[in-house]
């Protein structure tokens, strides 16, 4: 997989000396630990083999480059939706030895992070059950706030980023990188491909979640009360014959498995159209002409 980024960083200010969120020490209205008040959150991908096996294949550098340059030893850092944790044990390295918290909404990826976290011999990272929504931590805990592909999958991204500003100090970072999948594209363009996107986007929209979460980061920031903004983008691009036949694999795997099967079938889709479009991303994956473009979006939020 090749990681493009190519764009300039557009910024906002916010008001000098004004915590969107909150006084220092005082927890804002609606961003407050412990209230249960949140929504039900579904993970569309489920976390299967193959979409832990996908997921471990991201790095640091590849999935947070922006904030990449603004870490330093020492920082204290939390992971929201670590997954298999590669990306929060880079991060752990980058601010060593700073302590870093990795959150799951679900005990089913914790065993596989704390395995990785083993073998690369890190002691400092932790890996705990715990929501974004309702994060156990007290205001200004952390240096940064960092989420990966999470906000697509929530009913409330804005209100996941009051709670992710609440237990950032002021002046760290908030940082949060999302792909859109409206604006996917590839090539051939196999009319069951458009058809796996198409249901897709309806079983996310069925779990109350945004997959083209990319284009709405800057409006979730704002309704979250977040003024000083970065905003980038990046690709993840798959064009040789290597990348293109593993990626279709994976995609094939993971439209196989019981968590996309069972909501497609809960939307009335029946198993031969899912097999059509497992079928057609290993057709997709051996073809010489194979390319396939995912964009991101990347926020970075200077918390006041």
């Amino acid at each position: 997989m090749t990681f493009e980024h190519a764009s300039t960083p557009g910024s906002e200010k916010g008001v000098a000396g004004q915590r969107p969120h909150g006084v220092a020490g005082q927890r804002p209205h609606g961003a407050q630990p412990g209230n249960g008040k949140h929504p039900d959150n579904r993970y569309t991908h489920g976390h299967e083999k193959a979409v832990l096996a996908s997921h471990a294949q991201r790095t640091a550098q590849t999935c947070a480059a922006p904030l990449l340059t603004h870490l330093r030893p020492g920082m204290r850092l939390l992971d929201v939706g670590f997954g298999p944790g590669t990306i929060t044990l880079d991060l752990a390295q980058a601010v060593a030895p700073g302590e870093v918290i990795g959150i799951e909404n679900t005990e089913q990826p914790i065993a596989t992070a704390r395995r990785n976290a083993r073998e690369r011999a890190d002691t400092r990272t932790s890996f705990l059950h715990a929501d974004v929504m309702d994060l156990p931590f007290e205001n200004d805990s952390f240096d940064v706030v960092h989420a990966h592909q999470v906000l697509q999958h929530l009913a409330d991204p804005a209100g996941a980023l009051r709670q992710m500003a609440r237990v950032c100090r002021p002046g760290g970072l908030v940082a949060v990188r999302d792909a859109d999948y409206a604006a996917m594209s590839w090539y051939p363009e196999l009319p069951a491909l458009r058809r796996w996107r198409s249901l897709y986007r309806e079983i996310a929209h069925a779990n109350q979640a945004e997959p083209d979460a990319g284009r709405h980061l800057r409006s979730w920031a704002h309704a979250a009360g977040l003024t000083e903004l970065t905003i980038t983008s990046s690709n993840f691009c798959y064009a040789t014959t290597p990348e293109c036949a593993a990626w279709g694999e994976s995609q094939a795997r993971r439209v196989d498995g019981e968590a996309f099967r069972s909501q497609a079938s809960r939307l009335g889709v029946e198993e031969a159209a899912v097999t059509a479009i497992v079928d057609a991303w290993r057709a997709w994956g051996s073809s010489p002409d194979a390319f396939f473009l995912i964009p991101n979006t990347e926020l970075l939020a200077r918390v006041a």
